[in-house]
């Protein structure tokens, strides 16, 4: 009695279609073939049937595949550098050293930090003072707060480093002087 077909892993299927993409941008398989292949690779139930999909393309020669593989991450490299370079500078914004335990963010002369950006609220998000550290809460701005890229759906607690954003006025928070 002969056992079952190992069942295909999500990596086992990921692997397989890297190794069909990186031999398609090789041009070692045509564009039909590719994606007849890409097809049956995420259709495949077992190994056995992922290992048939690539079992006949040549093997690639080892400095190939280094090369390949340096180029590779050069890329990868110099993407993140450039991204990094091209984000914005953000304005700090310095924690509150005082003994007072609420400062309220908005657009509204009463405000302890007035913004005079038309998408921030005219009372948008309040920092508080909890236990020596600061949490973020937004007041029910209509562009909402965001903290690290993330919108605010209750209170965050917030740390020097944090990127913080109140409609489309982002600041970065740095320690208190």
């Amino acid at each position: 009695m002969s056992s079952p077909p190992v069942r295909a892993s999500d990596g086992d299927r990921d692997r397989a279609l890297d190794e069909l993409r990186s031999r398609a941008a090789e041009g070692r398989l045509s564009m039909d073939t590719f994606i007849g292949r890409v097809d049956m690779a995420l259709r495949a139930q077992s190994r056995g049937e992922l290992d048939e999909l690539v079992a006949d393309l040549p093997q690639r020669g080892r400095w190939r595949r280094r090369i390949t593989e340096a180029v590779a991450a050069v890329s990868d490299l110099s993407h993140r550098v450039e991204s990094a370079w091209r984000r914005p500078r953000l304005p700090k914004l310095a924690l509150p050293t005082d003994d007072r335990a609420r400062y309220v963010v908005g657009r509204g002369p009463a405000c302890d930090l007035v913004l005079a950006d038309l998408t921030v609220s005219r009372v948008h998000a309040e920092l508080r003072r909890d236990d020596g550290s600061w949490l973020l809460v937004d007041l029910g701005s209509m562009n909402g707060t965001r903290l690290n890229g993330w919108r605010l759906v209750g209170p965050a607690r917030v740390r020097a480093g944090d990127e913080i954003a109140f409609g489309d006025s982002a600041f970065l928070v740095s320690a208190s002087a």
